[in-house]
């Protein structure tokens, strides 16, 4: 299940350094596959009646395109049009530039843990189990290093999974993830009751939409210096085997995504100190009989993607012929833009910081 990615340059070992970056927003598509990131709409799948396909001819009709540049932007306007063009993206295989993750199961748990906490877990976290995650997170270890207030640091997930994956010691930092009750403004508690009226097709895991609204929501009302943002239905619909909501789900992650950006835009503490990074957990399957798996045996589950826009993220648009960069990377990352140590945290066998991102000397 599950997951999102980098682009860009080798990731050198980089010193602790000030730079603009005062908050991060971290953002994942769980299993949103490379091909559609960079390809837009797959031509194998596109009039699949076994991929629920056989009614998508609006969706073939306002997706399609001769290139599959125009295609990518076609589905993810946003993404390329200004992230990409204001930032860096990793991961495109036909330009010879690849993010991949470093655990051995290529599902949602190790994938999601390893990009919290610098470092693949294979001996504790081999699959989707229900176990508190083993490590101090980096949310955990920024709210700590930054003085800051549970609040402060804020993941909102649809998947009920990330109540464990998020942190090593339980209310270490607000989390708000599958069906959970949620109080606040008259906004979170429409929200918090409508999540359960307009159930999901599965139980544990609740709609984007309302997910990304509390994000929203939580915001405007804490202003926290790291927002955390888990989408999850570009998931489970290509589980279903809809490629269809498979694509929809995309859509809907590029519009959140730019209203996401926006709302930071139009806020002072945000605006121009704000670093946006966007990934997934794990890849998927490119034939017919394997584009909705992944795991250890599905060849090219291991291969994710990755963005950054910021202020101390050079404008280099798409990355290709770049040196691999990991899934393990993300943490240190987010450290080195904070100006935090990052080798504190990751220590030996971690991961470290990607230059495309968090800029040279970092």
């Amino acid at each position: 299940m599950r997951t999102l990615t980098i682009l860009l340059l080798a990731a050198a070992p980089l010193a602790a350094q000030a730079g603009k970056t005062q908050n991060i927003i971290l953002v994942t598509a769980d299993g949103l596959r490379w091909q559609e990131v960079f390809r837009g709409i797959d031509p194998m799948l596109m009039r699949e009646k076994d991929a629920g396909m056989e009614k998508g001819e609006r969706l073939r009709q306002q997706l399609w395109a001769d290139s599959p540049e125009q295609r990518r932007e076609k589905l993810l306007p946003f993404f390329w049009k200004t992230l990409a063009a204001g930032g860096v993206v990793l991961g495109n295989r036909d330009k010879s530039s690849a993010v991949q993750v470093s655990n051995a199961f290529r599902v949602s748990y190790p994938g999601y843990s390893e990009i919290l906490t610098c470092r693949a877990q294979d001996e504790q976290i081999r699959n989707n189990d229900p176990i508190r995650n083993p490590r101090l997170t980096v949310l955990e270890f920024a709210r700590q290093k930054l003085g800051i207030g549970p609040s402060q640091a804020a993941l909102l997930a649809s998947w009920e999974r990330f109540r464990l994956i998020g942190e090593s010691r339980e209310g270490a930092v607000f989390i708000n993830a599958g069906y959970q009750d949620a109080a606040g403004s008259p906004r979170v508690v429409d929200l918090s009751r409508m999540q359960f009226d307009v159930r999901g097709n599965s139980d544990e895991s609740r709609h984007d939409y309302v997910t990304f609204e509390l994000a929203l929501e939580h915001l405007r009302l804490h202003r926290p210096r790291l927002l955390y943002v888990a989408f999850d239905e570009t998931d489970e619909w290509a589980h279903s085997k809809r490629y269809d909501r498979t694509l929809q789900s995309a859509q809907y992650f590029d519009r959140s995504l730019a209203r996401l950006w926006q709302a930071a835009q139009s806020v002072d503490q945000y605006r121009g100190r704000t670093t946006l990074l966007v990934t997934s957990d794990h890849g998927r399957g490119s034939k017919l009989d394997d584009w909705s798996r992944h795991g250890a045996k599905v060849e090219g589950a291991e291969y994710i993607w990755m963005a950054a826009l910021g202020p101390d993220t050079p404008a280099r648009g798409e990355a290709g012929g770049a040196a691999t960069v990991y899934q393990r990377d993300v943490a240190a990352t987010i450290l080195a833009l904070l100006g935090l140590d990052w080798r504190e945290y990751c220590g030996a066998g971690g991961g470290q910081p990607v230059a495309a991102i968090a800029g040279p000397g970092r």
